[in-house]
């Protein structure tokens, strides 16, 4: 199945949206994106309204006492280690790139803890750029299950991701395998019945369809 499958099939179910993450600008999808390691965005949301209203720009969360980052972002859980990340990265900003978030992945990159995930949300949603695919859990799962990578590493599958699908639709397959992931596809009990995948998937034909 190609990526411009996954996508007309899933484009039925799915409205056209962008990334859910709240945001005004490159800055705070950048945050935003960090904060959303193994947590929802919905708490994000709930999170980035206080965080960017005491601290609304790379200059003052660089200065910012990891203490009150902390206590901000604690309920997206791994809070040490993410507030660490963002005095690090704000502190990089303001130093390396005048105050602005960079918009080339070589320069995103360079920013303490941002990987290709997080580096192609910013670009793809925060500038309108479009160097690859972002891979988190549910697309590494959901790339293996349907049978588009049969890698384990995010780097390779989103080679393969990028192989079989028109770079214009690049941002919108990884949206579309999130919102599939967290509603049908997900990890224990994928609603394969309701999966509009499913004549093509490669777990429905060899786990359901094979079945007794």
């Amino acid at each position: 199945m190609s990526g411009r499958e996954v996508i007309e099939k899933l484009d039925r179910i799915y409205p056209a949206i962008k990334t859910p993450l709240i945001h005004e600008n490159s800055y705070q999808l950048l945050v935003a994106t960090v904060l959303s390691a193994q947590c929802t965005d919905a708490q994000v949301n709930r999170v980035t309204g206080p965080l960017f209203k005491k601290f609304p720009t790379p200059e003052s969360m660089s200065k910012a006492r990891i203490s009150s980052l902390e206590s901000l972002v604690k309920s997206t859980g791994f809070y040490h280690v993410k507030s660490k990340r963002l005095k690090l990265i704000s502190g990089k900003i303001v130093k390396e790139f005048g105050g602005k978030v960079p918009n080339t992945m070589e320069r995103l990159l360079t920013l303490p803890g941002v990987g290709r995930k997080t580096a192609n949300i910013v670009l793809s949603a925060g500038f309108d750029s479009i160097e690859g695919i972002a891979v988190d859990t549910h697309v590494k799962r959901l790339s293996k299950r349907i049978g588009l990578s049969p890698h384990t590493d995010p780097e390779k599958i989103e080679s393969d991701l990028m192989k079989i699908t028109p770079r214009e639709m690049w941002p919108r397959l990884s949206l579309l395998l999130i919102l599939h992931g967290r509603q049908i596809c997900q990890a224990r009990s994928p609603k394969c019945t309701q999966c509009p995948l499913s004549s093509k998937c490669l777990f429905y034909r060899r786990t359901i369809k094979s079945a007794p």
